[in-house]
C-alpha cells in the first residue's frame, strides 16, 4: 500500500515531532515516518532533559541562532502543548581564576547569542540561589532562563497535537530505500518514495529529522554524505528530594558540557552526562562512567546521596563527523530535501527554535506555505491523578472506579491513567511506552511492583495475548506463551 504526501518527516524524535507541529498550521498533507514502534526513543529518551539557556555555543553558529530562541519559546510551547516545564535558572560554578575567566567567555557568548540577565555571581548570592551548591565554588555564571523538561514527553505533546491537526503517524517504519524521480519534478507531483515494510511513502518535499540515522537517509537520497559519530552519554537518576535541584554546571569541556547536576519536573535529580565515541548503537552503562558522573556530581553539589540511585542509562547524541555544529537547511544536492541533522546538544532546548527554522528555510525554498482556518494549537494534557487536586482526584474516580485502583504506587498512577495514555493518538503500545506517558514504573521500583498489570492491561486494550505485549522494541516479549502472532 503506498500513500502519498505533501510532506514527509524521517524520524519522530523531538526535531521530527517539533517539526510535525510547526508545519502542522499549514493546507499541506503531512506523514511523520518512524523507525521504531513509539515517539522519542533514540537520543530523545537517553536524555537529562535540560533546557540550556544558550551562552555555551559559539556566535554565528546554528546552534548560536537557535539555542537562546528555542529556550525562549518553551514557556509558550508548554503553555499551548501542557507539559511541564520548570524555568529555574541555572549557575555554572567555577573553583579558580582559571575558571573565572571561562565563565567570563561564557557570558560573553551567552550576550552574543541574545540569552538575557546573564552575570557573574559570588558565594553569597550563589548559596542564596542554591544553598547545596558547594562551598568550594568561588564564583559562578548566573543564567535565569535554563529550565527543564521530560525530554519525551515534549516529543508526545508536540506529536499529538501535530495528529489533532492532521498529521498522519507511521510507526515500526524504517526507511530501506528512497527513490527520487528524475529530471524537475511536475508541480505538485511527488518527488520521493520512501520504501518501508510498513507501506511506502510518497511525498514532494522530505525532510531529515533520523537522528543517528540522519547520514543513512541523507545518503539513500542522493544527498550530501556525512557520517555520525556515536558520541556516548552514560546517565543517572536518583530518586526524588524533598526540593528541586537547580541545574549545576561544571565549566564546559571542548566536547562536553561536562557532568551536570539537574533536578526533574518530577522531582527526581539527574547526572548527566558522560561524552565518549563508541560503537554505533551502544547502549550500555559502563561502571567507570557512572563512577565519573558520581564523582562530578558531587563536586558541584558535596551533600548530595549518590546511594539513591534508582536507574541509569545511556544514549548515543547525533554528532556529524567533523563540526560539532547542527546542519539545518536544504540540500544543496537534492531540491525538495530538507536536512535537520547532527541535532545533538543542546537539540531539547532548540527544538521549538529548529521547527521555526525550518519553516523558514521552506518558505525561502519556495514551499507554498498557506495557514490552515481549523488549526488549533492548544493540547489538553492527561490527567495526571498524583499531581491533581483531591477535588479533581473525587472527581475522576466518580466518573470512572479505574481511576481509583492505583497500579503503579511509587507514582501514583491508577488503571485509568494508564488506559488513557494508551488510548491517546497516538497512543503506548508497550510497557515502556505507557511508562514516558503516565510515570508508570518511574519511580523507585522501577516497575518491580507494577509492571505486571501493565502488560495485562496493554494485552487488554491491544487486544493481544499478555506474551505478545512488549516491553519497548521488536522482539522485547516479558511473557512467555502462545507462539507471537497466534491468538
Amino acid at each position: 500500500m503506498t500513500e502519498t504526501f505533501d510532506i514527509a518527516i524521517v524520524g519522530a524524535g523531538i526535531t521530527g515531532c517539533a517539526i510535525a507541529r510547526q508545519l502542522a498550521r499549514y493546507d499541506l498533507s503531512i506523514c511523520v515516518v518512524e523507525a521504531a514502534n513509539d515517539i522519542a526513543l533514540g537520543a530523545s529518551k537517553a536524555n537529562g532533559g535540560l533546557v540550556h539557556a544558550g551562552y555555551d555555543p559559539a556566535p554565528g553558529t546554528v546552534k548560536a541562532q537557535v539555542n537562546a530562541r528555542g529556550c525562549e519559546l518553551y514557556g509558550t510551547w508548554a503553555q499551548e502543548l501542557g507539559f511541564l516545564f520548570c524555568r529555574t535558572g541555572s549557575m555554572v560554578l567555577g573553583f579558580s581564576d582559571e575558571d573565572r575567566a571561562q565563565l567570563e567567555k561564557l557570558r560573553s557568548n551567552g550576550l552574543a547569542n541574545g540569552v538575557p540577565e546573564l552575570s557573574i555571581i559570588g558565594p553569597d548570592r550563589m548559596h542564596e540561589l542554591e544553598p547545596r551548591a558547594s562551598t568550594d565554588a568561588t564564583c559562578a555564571l548566573w543564567c535565569p532562563s535554563t529550565g527543564f523538561v521530560d525530554p519525551f514527553e515534549v516529543a508526545i505533546a508536540a506529536m499529538e497535537n501535530a495528529v489533532a491537526n492532521g498529521v498522519t503517524f507511521m510507526r515500526s517504519a524504517p526507511v530501506k530505500a528512497i527513490e527520487v524521480a528524475g529530471g524537475e519534478a511536475a508541480d505538485g507531483a511527488a518527488r520521493f518514495t520512501l520504501v518501508t515494510p510498513a507501506g511506502d511513502v510518497r511525498c514532494r518535499y522530505l525532510i531529515n529529522a533520523a537522528g543517528n540515522g540522519a547520514d543513512n537517509i541523507s545518503h539513500m537520497a542522493g544527498a550530501e554524505e556525512f557520517q555520525m559519530v556515536w558520541r556516548q552519554g552514560n546517565i543517572v537518576v536518583l530518586d526524588k528530594e524533598p526540593r528541586t535541584l537547580m541545574p549545576l554546571y561544571p565549566v564546559p569541556t571542548p566536547v562536553s558540557k561536562g557532568v551536570i547536576v539537574t533536578g526533574t519536573v518530577h522531582g527526581n535529580t539527574v547526572i548527566t552526562a558522560t561524552a565518549a565515541e563508541r560503537e554505533p548503537g551502544d547502549t550500555q552503562t559502563y561502571a567507570s562512567d557512572v563512577n565519573a558522573l558520581l564523582t562530578g556530581a558531587r563536586r558541584l553539589v558535596p551533600d548530595l546521596d549518590t546511594r539513591r540511585v534508582v536507574r541509569a542509562f545511556a544514549g548515543g547524541r547525533p554528532v556529524i563527523q567533523g563540526t560539532n555544529d547542527f546542519f539545518i537547511g536544504q540540500s544543496a544536492v537534492v531540491p525538495g530535501l530538507f536536512q535537520a541533522a547532527g541535532i545533538q546538544s543542546p537539540g531539547v532546548a532548540s527544538a521549538p527554535a529548529i521547527a521555526e527554522r525550518m519553516e523558514h528555510v521552506m518558505r525561502e525554498a519556495g514551499v507554498a506555505l498557506r495557514e490552515r482556518a481549523d488549526w488549533d494549537p492548544i493540547r489538553r494534557a492527561p490527567d495526571d491523578f498524583d499531581r491533581a487536586p483531591l477535588e479533581r482526584k473525587e472527581e475522576l474516580i466518580e466518573s470512572d472506579p479505574a481511576w481509583g485502583q492505583i497500579v503503579c504506587r511509587c507514582e501514583t498512577v491508577p488503571e485509568a491513567e494508564i488506559v488513557a495514555a494508551i488510548r491517546r493518538r497516538p497512543g503506548a503500545v508497550s510497557v515502556e511506552g505507557v511508562k514516558r506517558r503516565c510515570r508508570a514504573g518511574m519511580g523507585r521500583c522501577q516497575s518491580g511492583f507494577c509492571q505486571s498489570r501493565v502488560v495485562a492491561i496493554l494485552a487488554r486494550e491491544l487486544g493481544c495475548d499478555p506474551s505478545e505485549v512488549l516491553l519497548e522494541g521488536t522482539g522485547s516479549w516479558l511473557v512467555e506463551g502462545p507462539l507471537k502472532g497466534v491468538h
